[in-house]
């Protein structure tokens, strides 16, 4: 049994991590659940950590990706943009996983089966 790999990307901005599948992830959990704080809990995360993850992709778009509702239990979901940030994304990922699935089965083959846990990159 060979090693599944998957290929994640991760977009620089300026020489700067700017998005990647874990911020891409956050988007889609919170158009899912509608609240910034569900989707945080989805993913393991505090709120503080999740409001300024969202908060940093707001800052980093010409336009906000996620829009808040005022008030108590108001919700948040995504603006177009932000709709349009993810599908890109997703399509770039997909486009670069074709690309390299020969050399990605190549490498498959050349890992153990059960590759270790939380060692370096």
């Amino acid at each position: 049994m060979t090693a599944r790999v998957k290929l994640t990307l991760r977009l620089d901005a300026d020489g700067k991590p700017a998005l990647g599948h874990g911020k891409i992830h956050l988007l889609e959990k919170l158009e899912e659940t509608g609240s910034i704080s569900a989707a945080g809990r989805a993913m393991g995360m505090s709120y503080r950590r999740t409001w300024l993850l969202v908060d940093n992709l707001n800052q980093l778009f010409k336009e906000p990706l996620v829009i808040t509702r005022p008030g108590g239990g108001g919700g948040a979901f995504l603006t177009p943009t932000g709709k349009t940030v993810v599908t890109l994304y997703r399509q770039i990922e997909e486009k670069a996983a074709q690309a390299a699935r020969s050399d990605i089965t190549e490498l498959e083959n050349l890992l153990s089966a059960c590759p270790q846990k939380n060692s370096p990159e």
